[in-house]
C-alpha cells in the first residue's frame, strides 16, 4: 500500500493537470477521491472550487471556495476565484466584498485593483472605480491593454473622467 500523503499529493497533482487541460470533470473527480478520508486542505477545496467555477457551477464553488479562504485566508488566488464566482451569479456586492478582503493580505496587487474598479463600474459607482483603475495602472501599465476590450468598463467608456485617467497613463 502506498502512504495515504503520497497518494494525496498524486490527487492533487493530478487534478492541476486536469484544470490546465480544461478537463474540469476529470480535476473534480480526482479531488473527490480525497473526501471521506482526512479533511481535505485549503489548496484541495481551492482545486474542487476551480473545477465547479469552470463548471459553471458557481453556488458550489462558492461552498469550496469560502472552506479554502478560511484555512488559507492569505490566498488571493482564492478571493480571486469567489470575486469571479460572485459576479456571474449576480452579487456584485459580495464579488467586490471578496476582493476587499483580499486586499488586506495583498495590498500591492494590481489585479485586484483592476478587477474591483471593473466590479465598481459595473456597479455604477464611478468615482470607486475610477480610484481602483487608477490604482491598478500605476502598479502595472500593462493593464491599460485591456481596458478597451473589458465590457466592465462599458458604462464608463464615454465618461470624461474615465477618458482623462485612461489617456493620460497612456
Amino acid at each position: 500500500m502506498s502512504d495515504p500523503r503520497q497518494r494525496q499529493q498524486r490527487l492533487l497533482r493530478q487534478a492541476e493537470g486536469y484544470l490546465e487541460l480544461g478537463m474540469y470533470e476529470h480535476a473534480l473527480a480526482s479531488v473527490k477521491q480525497l473526501e471521506g478520508g482526512d479533511q481535505l486542505d485549503g489548496h484541495a477545496y481551492y482545486l474542487k472550487g476551480e473545477a465547479l467555477r469552470w463548471l459553471t457551477r458557481y453556488r458550489e464553488s462558492l461552498v469550496e471556495l469560502h472552506r479554502a479562504a478560511e484555512l488559507v485566508p492569505e490566498a488571493v488566488h482564492v478571493w480571486l476565484a469567489m470575486g469571479w464566482c460572485y459576479k456571474r451569479a449576480g452579487r456584485l456586492d459580495l464579488a467586490i466584498e471578496s476582493l476587499e478582503e483580499a486586499l488586506a493580505y495583498e495590498p500591492g496587487e494590481a489585479l485586484l485593483h483592476y478587477n474591483l474598479a471593473c466590479y465598481w463600474s459595473l456597479h455604477g459607482e464611478k468615482n470607486r472605480a475610477l480610484e481602483y483603475l487608477g490604482t491598478a495602472l500605476d502598479m502595472d501599465t500593462d493593464y491599460l491593454e485591456l481596458i478597451n476590450d473589458e465590457p466592465d468598463f462599458d458604462p464608463l467608456r464615454n465618461d470624461p473622467d474615465f477618458l482623462a485617467l485612461t489617456r493620460v497613463i497612456a
